[in-house]
This record gives C-alpha cells, structure tokens and sequence, in this order.
C-alpha cells in the first residue's frame, strides 16, 4: 500500500512539472509572435467627438435592376432599410440619431460613448455586418415570396464631428441630397412612365433644369405637386430613441385576497421614425436629448 501511495505521488509530480514546462514553453512561443500586434493601426476615435458611421449599397443599381424595384422609389425597399438600421440601433444602443434615403444609412454614436473602446474598425464593421445581416433577414417581411437572388452588400465609413453645429449640418446634407436625388428621378420617371419618353429622351430634357423648373414640369404637364408626394421619398427617415409608456397586465395577490389582474404603466424606450425635416429647428427643438450639450 505505502509502495502504491509513493507510485501515485511520483506520477503527480512528474505531471505537475511537466504541466510546468509545459505553460513556461507555450508563453515563451506566444511572446516570440506577438510583435506582430505592433503592425496594427491605433484608430481610437478622438474624445468628445460625435462618431459617424454611414453606409452605401454597393453596387444597387444593379441589385434594384436584378430585383425589379419600382421606379422612382420602392417602399418596400426603403421599409426594408429602416427595420435594418432600426435592428442596428437596438443592437448598438449608443447610436443617438439615426438618418437614411436610397440605399445609404448614417450612425451617429453619442459623443461619450466607450463602445469597443471607440475603434473605428470595430464599429464600423459590427454596424456593416448587423446591417447586411439584417437586410436578409428581413427580406422576406416586405419583399413576401419574390426571392433574394445573391447577398447584398454594402460599404462603410466613419467620420468624427466635434460639435453640434458639424453634426446638424452633415445631417442636413444628406437631407439635401436626398430632396436633389427624389426630385431628379421623381421628374426623370415620370417623364418615362406618364410622359412616354425613353431613358434618353429624359435625360436630355432634364438637362440644365433647376428645382425651379422639375417642379413646373411636374405640375403643369402631369398635374403633380411634388410636395404631395410621400414624406418619406422627399425627406428620408429619421430614427431617434424615444420614451414610452405602456399598459400591461400584471397578476398581483395581496394577503387575504384572492390574485388579481392589475393594470401596470411602465416606460419603455423604443426606435421611433420619422419623416420630417432636419435642417430647420424644429426637430431639433422638439426633441432636445438627441444632441449632447457643447462644452
């Protein structure tokens, strides 16, 4: 028995060494390749900068094309956009504003936010793949039995804005482009489709034309008043985190009584869209917790 207890004992240690050189072995050969990390790129994000991140369909004329979108917009392709950057935006609940047209969608992440350490490779790339994954996903919810025919895909951007004034007017931008590009194509595809001109014909009549002039083409020759066409195709939608109370119905028994069903109010937040416009004050005066105060 003492012979078998001192066998057993030799093993142990033998094994407890070579578990030793074995663990200084493996973290020398980790610290021989680990310089390779110094090739990495340090691309923290500035403090106290709003951090942008702003995705483009790539290649979407051509998926619209394969997919058969209506011209000049498709709803459910827009719907499909906004429930994809909505997914985002619960997944990433430090993304402030939201704001998206065609097949582009920008991120605004709070000036404070510590997410991923504020590396603009990691954000970027986990709002591209929630993106991307989500557009599949939910392709079937507005595009029904009409089949997904390859992977969209869509590239992307960061960009840091210091103060409030910067981020109102990127906003704004993307808003004006949006209204240049809608009122182009609303003009340019009604020309096709009422006006029985081809893509050519189009293009050479919409030559040199302002704002001024799509218009009265619009009203005079097709009887449309470009301001009453859908909000969302003139505007682009807008999601911001909003607060909401809730009724649901709680089973509660009090002491000598029997249980009961009893209405409770809770607030909870939620993505809420809208489709209005954000260079002017008003939105911004209405909603006032989407911008972090300048300091």
């Amino acid at each position: 028995m003492l012979i078998e207890t001192l066998a057993s004992a030799g093993r142990s240690c033998f094994a407890a060494a070579s578990l030793r050189r074995f663990s200084r072995s493996s973290a020398m050969a980790k610290s021989k390749f680990e310089y390779v990390r110094s090739f990495e790129t340090d691309d923290t994000c500035l403090r106290n900068c709003y951090i942008v991140v702003r995705l483009d369909g790539r290649n979407f004329h051509k998926f619209a094309e394969q997919h058969q979108f209506a011209k000049p917009n498709d709803d459910r392709a827009l719907g499909l956009m906004s429930r994809s950057a909505r997914s985002v935006m619960e997944e990433l609940e430090d993304i402030t504003i939201a704001y998206g047209q065609s097949d582009e969608f920008s991120f605004v992440f709070k000036r404070t936010t510590t997410w991923f350490k504020r590396r603009a490779s990691k954000l970027m790339t986990h709002v591209a793949s929630q993106f991307s994954s989500s557009y599949v996903f939910y392709w079937k919810e507005f595009f029904g039995e009409q089949p997904l025919l390859y992977p969209p895909g869509f590239d992307g951007r960061v960009v840091l804005y210091p103060t409030n004034h910067n981020l109102r007017d990127y906003l704004s931008w993307r808003q004006a482009d949006c209204h240049i590009n809608n009122l182009y194509n609303t003009v340019f595809w009604t020309l096709i489709q009422k006006g029985g001109l081809t893509t050519t014909q189009a293009e050479d009549r919409l030559k040199g034309t302002l704002a001024s002039d799509k218009n009265e083409i619009l009203f005079s020759e097709f009887d449309t008043n470009y301001n009453n066409e859908s909000a969302v195709h003139r505007k682009g939608t807008t999601l911001i985190w909003e607060k909401r109370n809730e009724t649901v119905s709680k089973r509660i028994k009090r002491p000598n009584e029997e249980e009961q069903q009893v209405p409770v109010t809770r607030s909870r937040r939620k993505v809420e869209a809208y489709y209005c416009d954000i260079i002017g004050d008003q939105f911004w005066e209405e909603h006032p917790d989407v911008l972090e105060d300048d300091t």
